[in-house]
């Protein structure tokens, strides 16, 4: 998308933006000539993510905006109420906010510690609304006043619900902020919003959760700057409490050909689609009815999972089983329905039918024609995840162990 100059002069207050979805966004104003509040906590360079407000805060300069670098802790509210303060000493006020620091935490109930809990929901709830609200005053005296949240689309299927409850009411806090400030401040000229990408973005979280090979499947983070640029160059009256996704933001802006903005453009049509939106052009689902999985695994003769484990079983080893250390649970629906484990942490390793005879690390539940897609390696198990085709529980990083396992088994399966 070509910039058209319309953020010259402007102030934004970006959350998070250091690094990543954040930065990209920075970047894209500068290049306006807009004025970048820098609103993060890293002030030096962490050892696993790159980028501090000062590297950030250059780059924008370098990309022809006024950088202002701030120390900021969302979940506290005297540095967020000092650096608005600051910025609108130095710039003269505040035309946008972009709430983009977050915190994620893949875990399931018993798994998440309520230390992780507090701290989802102090950066991406608390954090968003006070953010908000601490710059309120000064959004109203603005003729171009805009909050954008980067958070997804508000859906009660059950599906977003369960495999990460915590980290759910934690995105859709931000996203509840859309919903209910677009209608209290429509009447102030406010324009309040959600964009949400609708595959992975290749950042140093995504790669953090889904490992080194993210890029393979993720578009560049620049989408979404892009699709934030289109936002806020709009007129703040012309919409609010819109959930906006990044790829429908710019084909509605007449940019249709995507492919590159994926990081590797020969994938451009194999992308992992982002958690809480669907794939483009998919069917409508429903949640399945509670206890749709039996524990009897299917029979007859053209029963493929007792066949897959079966070979599964010949292969087993004691060097996978040392490099792997996890037992696995595979909650099996449809066709050939049924409970089955792989036991690669005991021993020469075991498999078959039934609950481990182990407590599970990892619990899969998935469509049986999914799971044979998985091992035959059609079906990455991170891609599925995002997508809603693999629920796991349990520690979510041994489950993605499985990816290397099945990529060594592949071949002899």
């Amino acid at each position: 998308m070509i910039n058209t100059g319309k953020l010259a002069g402007r102030t934004l207050f970006i959350t998070g933006a250091s690094r990543g979805i954040g930065k990209e966004i920075a970047l894209k104003a500068a290049r306006d000539g807009a004025n970048i509040v820098v609103a993060a906590k890293t002030a030096e360079p962490h050892p696993k993510l790159p980028g501090t407000i000062y590297t950030a805060a250059e780059e924008i300069e370098k990309a022809g905006g006024k950088a202002y670098p701030c120390v900021v802790d969302v979940r506290d509210e005297q540095q967020v109420r000092n650096a608005v303060e600051a910025a609108v000493a130095k710039f003269g006020g505040i035309d946008i906010v972009v709430n983009n620091a977050s915190a994620i935490s893949l875990t399931n109930t018993p798994n998440t510690d309520m230390k992780r809990y507090d701290l989802m929901h102090n950066i991406n709830t608390r954090g968003t609304f006070l953010v908000s609200k601490v710059c309120l005053p000064y959004l109203k005296k603005s003729n171009h006043a805009h909050i954008l949240n980067i958070s997804p689309p508000l859906s009660m299927k059950a599906k977003w619900f369960g495999p990460h409850v915590a980290y759910t009411m934690a995105k859709y806090g931000m996203s509840m902020c859309v919903l209910g400030m677009a209608a209290e401040f429509r009447d102030q000229g406010i324009s309040v919003n959600a964009l949400w990408p609708r595959t992975a973005i290749h950042t140093a979280a995504i790669e953090m959760l889904t490992g080194p090979d993210s890029a393979q499947w993720s578009r560049k983070p620049e989408i979404m700057a892009d699709a934030a640029y289109a936002i806020l160059t709009r007129e703040p009256r012309q919409s609010t409490g819109q959930f906006f996704v990044d790829d429908e933001v710019l084909e509605s802006a007449g940019i249709t050909d995507l492919t590159d903005y994926a990081c590797i453009r020969e994938n451009a049509d194999k992308l992992m689609v982002d958690f809480f939106v669907e794939e483009k052009g998919a069917p409508v689902e429903t949640d399945a009815p509670a206890g749709a999985a039996s524990a009897a695994p299917a029979s007859g003769g053209d029963a493929k999972i007792p066949q897959l484990f079966q070979k599964i079983e010949s292969l087993l080893s004691p060097e996978i089983v040392s490099k792997t250390q996890a037992v696995f649970q595979f909650n099996i629906s449809g066709a050939e329905q049924g409970t089955w484990f792989l036991d690669l942490k005991n021993g020469s390793g075991s498999c078959g039918a039934g609950t481990p005879p182990a407590a599970p690390d990892a619990t899969l539940t998935m469509n049986s024609n999914n799971f044979f897609d998985m091992f035959s390696g059609r079906l990455k198990a991170a891609p599925a995840y995002m997508t809603g085709k693999l629920k796991i529980s349990g520690d979510f990083q041994k489950a993605l162990k499985l990816e290397k396992l099945m990529k060594a088994l592949k071949s002899k399966l």
